[in-house]
Parts: C-alpha cells; sequence; structure tokens
C-alpha cells in the first residue's frame, strides 16, 4: 500500500540521493502540492498517464494514488530503485522509462503531468506542442517566467514566440503558483503550474511548420516592424494580405493573426 512508505525526506537521506544542479533538479516532496497538481490534472482511475523526470517519486506517488497507470521517465539512473519501491506498493500501476525524455518513446495521447527539470522544460514543450505525440493534456510545471511567456497576451513583455506556438495548438492557463521554498534545494526562482488543452480547432501540421517559420522569423527580431523582420517570407505584402498593419512589431499581433498569415504564406 502507498500508505506504508515512508516520508520522502527520509527516503533520500536513506539513500544518500542530493539534486543535481547539472540536470536542473529540485524536488518537490510535500504531498499535499503533489496531490493538487494531481487534482488539477483532472488524472482519473485507470488512466494512462506519462510523467517526466519523477526524481524521488513525489508527484508519482499522488499519481499512483489516483489509480492511474504512469509511465515515468527518468534519465537519473539514481532514483530507478526507489521508483522501482514506489512500484512495488502499486502492483501493476507504474512503469519506469530509464531514458531522456527528448528521445523516448511515449505512449500517444496520454496526458503528460510533471514538475519538469528546468534545464529542459521549454525544448520538452515544444516538441509536444508540434510533434506526433499530441498529449490529451499537458499540466506541467514550469519557472514562473516561462510559465507566464507561454499564457502571455499581446502587448506584453512577456508574449513571445513560445506563446504564439502554445497558444495556437493549445488553450494555456496557469493553475498554480508555488514559491521556491516549497523545492529542496530551493531554486532562485518561483515556479508555476500551466495546464494546456489542446485547442478543438488545432491547425494543420503544414500551417504549424509556416508558424513556426513565422514566429522565428518575427521574433527573432522583435523590435523591428513586421514588414522588415517578415521581408523574407512576404514582408508588407503578407501583411496586408491578411489585414495587419505592417508597421507593427510582433508582440503587438495577436496569435489569430499569425495563424491568418500562416495560412497565407504560400499565397503571397
Amino acid at each position: 500500500m502507498l500508505d506504508d512508505l515512508p516520508p520522502l525526506r527520509e527516503t533520500l537521506a536513506a539513500a544518500g540521493i542530493s539534486a543535481k544542479k547539472s540536470f536542473g533538479q529540485h524536488f518537490l516532496l510535500d504531498l499535499n502540492i503533489t496531490r493538487k497538481i494531481a487534482r488539477l490534472a483532472g488524472v482519473s482511475a485507470g488512466e494512462t498517464v506519462i510523467e517526466v523526470g519523477p526524481g524521488p517519486g513525489g508527484l508519482t506517488r499522488a499519481l499512483l494514488e489516483t489509480g492511474a497507470h504512469v509511465v515515468a521517465v527518468e534519465k537519473d539512473p539514481r532514483f530507478v530503485p526507489l521508483l522501482e519501491d514506489l512500484g512495488a506498493h502499486a502492483p501493476g500501476q507504474l512503469r519506469i522509462l530509464n531514458e531522456d525524455a527528448l528521445t523516448a518513446a511515449l505512449p500517444p495521447g496520454a496526458p503528460i503531468v510533471a514538475n519538469l527539470p528546468y534545464n529542459v522544460g521549454t525544448p520538452l514543450l515544444i516538441g509536444w506542442l508540434i510533434g506526433a505525440l499530441r498529449p490529451g493534456s499537458m499540466t506541467l510545471m514550469f519557472q514562473k517566467e516561462v510559465a507566464d511567456r507561454i499564457v502571455a497576451a499581446p502587448g506584453s513583455k512577456d508574449y513571445g514566440r513560445l506563446s504564439v506556438l502554445a497558444q495556437a495548438i493549445c488553450d494555456a492557463r496557469i493553475v498554480m503558483d508555488l514559491p521556491a521554498r516549497a523545492f529542496t534545494p530551493p531554486p532562485k526562482v518561483a515556479s508555476a503550474v500551466v495546464h494546456l488543452t489542446p485547442r478543438l480547432d488545432r491547425p494543420s501540421d503544414e500551417i504549424v511548420e509556416r508558424l513556426q517559420r513565422l514566429t522565428a522569423a518575427a521574433f527573432g527580431q522583435r523590435r523591428k516592424m513586421l514588414r522588415s523582420s517578415l521581408k523574407p517570407l512576404g514582408g508588407e505584402a503578407l501583411c496586408t494580405a491578411v489585414g495587419i498593419e505592417p508597421t507593427l512589431r510582433a508582440e503587438d499581433v495577436p496569435v489569430a493573426k499569425f495563424l491568418a498569415m500562416a495560412a497565407a504564406l504560400n499565397a503571397t
């Protein structure tokens, strides 16, 4: 039974394991917090859920308590014995992949719930957004500044390429804020949990590919007017075709207009 397990701090101390800075590790050991994240993710019994970077298993334990089947992807081999012990207390519910989440073969369509390692959080998210995995939903913890960028509105300092890609493909909102002291060891920044749900009107793969090119050009030179930053892709003609003022900067263009430009890209 999961209730028979010792506190996570005791488990870590007994194993002599501490966080590796090179892996961007900050452990979330408070089960009250991890259980809340599992609730926010809407995890249900019998469902298959992907967790990336489980570490000592704080969030894993909360997910297993829901009755879900968890595919835990952990690159650091030090945690495999701890996770195996956790799995022994929830027979048949936990599958452990001692692999890099950037290259691991994951079950398509499954929701992802994770306290992401800080150093790979953004690349992982972009890969899940634009790749073939198509998660049912994503409930992910990031540094607060990254979370703010994901949900940012046009005209704000945080609005950028990540905002456009995330919001074109998903409905994204911050559902929980966490101070640094919630983690062991405490990071130097606050964190936040973002819940992302795929949009019913998700753009086609072709439009997403064009959107990547557009946003790379537009935000790569974000202080320039669109007629200049997008010149290789049609510049003023492209803007005019979809009713955008060519003198605007990328940070002032809403997601819907970026999608319109992506749709018109090869026609200009």
